[in-house]
Order: C-alpha cells, then structure tokens, then sequence
C-alpha cells in the first residue's frame, strides 16, 4: 500500500508540474513551441485571449486562399513566431473545417504553421457586446453594394477593440516586427488607411470609431466606413500636418505611422510590385508591403521566373507559398 500511495504522489505531482509548465509557456510566448497537434482543438476565443494576435479576414465565400493571402498570412507568420496569426475565413464553417487539409493546397500549407489559426468568421458573435450589433442586425447584406467591404471594415474594429492586437489586410506582405501598440497607418499626409493598424483591448479610440460607423453608415460610398471613418476619427482629436519626410507622427498616444512604413509604393503605382526593376528598393523603412490588390482589376500574379519585384518578395518573406503554390503549380501547368 505504501509503494502504491507513493506512486500515486509522484504521477500527481508529475501532473502538477506539467501544469505548471503549460502555464508558463502560455505567458511566455513560447506556446506555439508545445502545441502542433493541440492548437486545432482551441477556439477562436481561446487563442485571441492569449493576446497580441495578428488579425486577417476575409469576407469573401472563397475557401482557398490564393497565394497573395497565403504570402500575408505566411509572412507575418514568420516575422511574429511568438504571437498568434489568425485568419478568419466567412466561407469556412465548423462543419468543413475538418475536411479541408486535404481538399485545399494554400489551406493544407497555412494549417500546418505552427502559429497559425484558420476560424470560421461568425460576425454576429464578432459584433456582441459592441455598438456594432444593432447596425448587424438591421442591414440587408443582399441590399449592400459593398458588403464584401463594408462587413469586413466593421469586423476587424470589433475583432481589435475587443481583444488587441494587429489588423492587417490580406495582401500586406510582413518584413520586419511593428514596434508600436496603438498606431494607424498613414496612406498619405492627413489620411489614415485603416488596412493596416493596432490597439490594446478596449481603447477609447475603437470604440469611438465603432459608433461612428453606425452613425455615419453609408453602405453606397465606398471607403466611408473603412479609411473615410480612421481619417475622420483622427481629424477630430488631432491636428494632422504633412510628413516631411520619413518621421512618425503622434498625438493622444496614437502613433500616426509614415507612409514609407506600409505604402512605399503608392496605390496609382500598384503595378510596379508586378514589373522588372533594374534595381529592387531595400524598403528600409517599411514594416510590411501594401500590394493593393484592390486595384489589381486584371488579376495580374507572381509567376515563377518573371523576376519581377512582387515575386522576389515571395522568395524572401514567404518561400513556402512560393515554391508550393507559384513554382509547383507551374511544373503541374508544364506536366
């Protein structure tokens, strides 16, 4: 009996200190080191609370993610191994997030990164708790013209407001770590973006943002709920002045970030990402790339061997995407 009890002690203490150490690597950062298997049985809310995620979305019902997401998704993934990525998909559903590892290539090879997370996007639940809700409720998405939009401006404020963290768009190519908490991006002088920024939880700025949303909504204009709604937010508490030159701007502890920090390469010279340059820029002054896809009408794509710009950023900030996704596809094409 002695020998059992005692063998009884050492397994409970055993466990004990397992405890222990789980907790301890949940407060660490070194989670993702533990869990390769695990991270697919936590929920959305588990792995936002565990703070300072990078956030994506997409409103879209597509559920392959082509490579452009991918890259954003791998990017960040690899600049930020100790924080949580999450990529939100409207299209995904519990029911089929089982069945997609091996229906879906860019969906199979974002999986299986370690800090990686793919969620089913439910807003209604998003918008709990936020002024958010009651617009919800009462818009006709079939109605909207530019609901794909619209509902994904309104779900990444609720997303950062209630849990913090880093908002990104999916064609922001990460390449190197955004020192700041609470920042906008500028797109240019006294324009705010809002495809790319970052709050703690609950700050007075988002929530303020959200009520805007709901009273100011105009489903018809586009931009009024998104880029329109950061500019005028921060209008109204700062007095915003052209950048001189490569500095931040900074008022009410909000950094007002230099458009050399994510648009380098201004949206009327989107397509030069896709051209040849005899002589690629070093982006040394930009955290992460704004490829504005939303200009990108005619679908133009890395292709492998094309030497331009866009595809040695592939190479160099998400080289898994590119030879799973750019070059195998095309020795499938040439087979």
């Amino acid at each position: 009996k002695a020998r059992m009890l005692k063998k009884i002690q050492i397994c409970l203490c055993f466990f004990f200190v397992s405890g222990i150490l789980y907790e301890i690597s949940l407060l660490s950062g070194c989670f993702f080191s533990y869990m390769p298997m695990s991270k697919h049985f936590l929920t959305s809310e588990q792995v936002l609370n565990l703070g300072k995620s990078i956030i994506f979305l997409e409103t879209t019902e597509r559920l392959e993610p082509p490579p452009l997401v991918s890259c954003s998704v791998e990017s960040a993934a690899r600049i930020y191994q100790d924080r949580p990525i999450i990529l939100f998909m409207k299209g995904l559903t519990n029911d089929t997030a089982l069945d997609l590892n091996s229906s879906y290539a860019a969906f199979s090879l974002l999986s299986s990164m370690k800090n990686v997370f793919i969620f089913p996007l439910q807003m209604e639940t998003v918008f709990q708790e936020t002024p958010l809700l009651q617009w919800y409720n009462q818009v006709i998405p079939e109605q909207e013209k530019n609901w794909v939009h619209v509902s994904s401006d309104a779900s990444r404020l609720a997303l950062i407001w209630k849990y913090g963290g880093i908002y990104m768009d999916t064609d922001v190519i990460s390449i190197r770590p955004i020192p700041e908490e609470s920042f906008l991006a500028a797109q240019k002088s006294r324009f705010s973006s809002n495809g790319i920024f970052g709050f703690p939880p609950h700050h007075k700025f988002i929530w303020d943002c959200m009520e805007n949303f709901v009273l100011k909504y105009n489903g018809n204009i586009w931009g009024n709920q998104g880029p329109f709604l950061m500019t005028r937010m921060l209008k109204a508490i700062c007095n915003l002045t052209d950048f001189k030159g490569t500095e931040d701007h900074s008022c009410q502890n909000i950094s007002f970030l230099n458009p050399q920090r994510f648009y380098p390469i201004p949206y009327p010279a989107w397509g030069r990402y896709y051209e040849v340059w005899d002589k690629s820029p070093n982006f040394n002054h930009s955290y992460a790339l704004h490829l504005w896809n939303f200009m990108n009408h005619n679908r133009k794509a890395v292709v492998a061997g094309s030497n331009t710009l866009a595809e040695k950023l592939y190479k160099a900030y998400c080289p898994t995407t590119y030879e799973d996704l750019i070059q195998n596809a095309k020795l499938r094409d040439f087979t």
